[in-house]
């Protein structure tokens, strides 16, 4: 659906449908993205692909007849298997704000959309940086997936009239488009998997109605979505970052660590990934004290997302021995084998091996990585005593 409105948001919103072949065009005619493309597949397969990405009308049809069918090929090929559960969580007529932990630059969202497509729903709008999108056909293929642009390092006056204009175009695509859109909960992956959700996200989000952010952040009817991936393929990579960052606070990524994360994550293992959907956080936030102050309001909803998160992951054998080591304790002993903990010890001994870093440490990128595979257990341990 097109109308004036929309025109509001141009500077961010996703293609549509009325801009789909021309974009197309101007992608398949664009030299670097040949370049780019054309060493990973076959002759026969890159012909195949232009008519194919030529023949696409609209935006579902790109969905569905290119990402779709690409994305299920590398998890083929790299021996991933995708999973989901409690569908029901998705019905109704009413659009959802679907609000997620973040572990891949790009697979969390794309996931979804597969799956929506795969069990015949609607796919959703996704936030996306724009710090990932400095390749403009990067950026026309993103935008023809439903993607909408999060502008990053602006001046601070630029930033709070951006913010403003984000919230206001969510808003309007859930409540009056009657379209969802999926968000991460925080800026940024999680790097040690303790998936909290930022107060400033829900902040932004509420901003289209500032004075009574209970009650805007209920009309976005926010469901809660935990993606548990069995294999973090940048693991090491989070953990190289991380000691990066101890080591020198004023240390920033660059695009080329952002290109080198999404590579490994869409080319890497990752084993099992499911994705649950919680259940819709409305009734809870009904049972909120309606007095508190703004700040107080916004910390309580962020509670009652990251529970839901937490209580919803679905753990895999290594999660529980990393939990162990990391508590130094025996709790989930009987989760577990001696030999399934010496093969995941030699795993997290391979991936610190691949990390190549000044001063390295190896005692901290180890706990690191046990970290991301532990907290996940720490976190639902805890989401069990509220």
């Amino acid at each position: 659906m097109e109308n004036n409105l929309d025109r509001n948001f141009d500077d961010i919103r996703p293609l549509r449908d009325s801009e789909v072949e021309a974009t197309i065009e101007k992608i398949t005619s664009d030299a670097y993205f040949r370049q780019t493309v054309v060493p990973y597949i076959e002759t026969a397969t890159w012909k195949n692909l232009i008519q194919t990405m030529k023949r696409c009308k609209t935006v579902y049809d790109f969905q569905r007849m290119v990402t779709c069918p690409i994305l299920l090929k590398l998890f083929d090929v790299t021996q991933t298997k995708i999973n989901s559960s409690n569908w029901n969580s998705t019905k109704g007529e009413r659009s959802q704000l679907y609000i997620s932990n973040h572990r891949d630059i790009i697979l969390d969202a794309a996931i979804l959309n597969i799956l929506m497509l795969l069990n015949k729903r609607e796919t959703v709008e996704i936030a996306i940086g724009d710090n990932l999108l400095i390749i403009p056909w990067v950026a026309d293929i993103v935008r023809l997936n439903k993607s909408f642009i999060v502008k990053r390092n602006l001046p601070i006056k630029q930033l709070l009239e951006n913010i403003n204009h984000l919230s206001s175009y969510i808003s309007h695509t859930v409540i009056e488009r009657n379209q969802s859109i999926w968000i991460a909960q925080r800026e940024g992956r999680a790097k040690d998997a303790n998936d909290r959700t930022q107060i400033s996200v829900l902040k932004m989000l509420s901003l289209y109605n500032k004075n009574n952010p209970l009650e805007a952040l209920k009309d976005l009817n926010i469901v809660p979505i935990s993606i548990s991936y069995e294999y973090d393929p940048c693991d090491y990579l989070k953990a190289k970052e991380s000691q990066m960052k101890r080591d020198d606070p004023d240390h920033k990524k660059t695009f080329f660590d952002d290109v080198e994360n999404m590579k490994t994550g869409i080319m890497g293992y990752k084993g099992r990934i499911h994705l649950q959907f919680g259940r819709p956080i409305n009734n809870k936030l009904e049972l909120l004290d309606k007095d508190m102050d703004k700040a107080s309001i916004l910390s309580a909803i962020a509670s009652v997302i990251d529970t839901e998160i937490h209580l919803n992951y679905l753990f895999f054998t290594h999660n529980y021995i990393a939990y162990d080591l990391m508590t130094n304790t025996h709790t989930f002993a009987g989760k577990y084998s001696m030999v399934d903990r010496n093969s995941f010890e030699k795993y997290i001994s391979k991936q610190v091996d691949k990390i190549e870093v000044e001063n390295k440490d190896e005692d901290y990128l180890r706990s690191k990585i046990i970290q991301m595979y532990g907290n996940t257990v720490k976190n639902y341990v805890e989401a069990l005593e509220k």
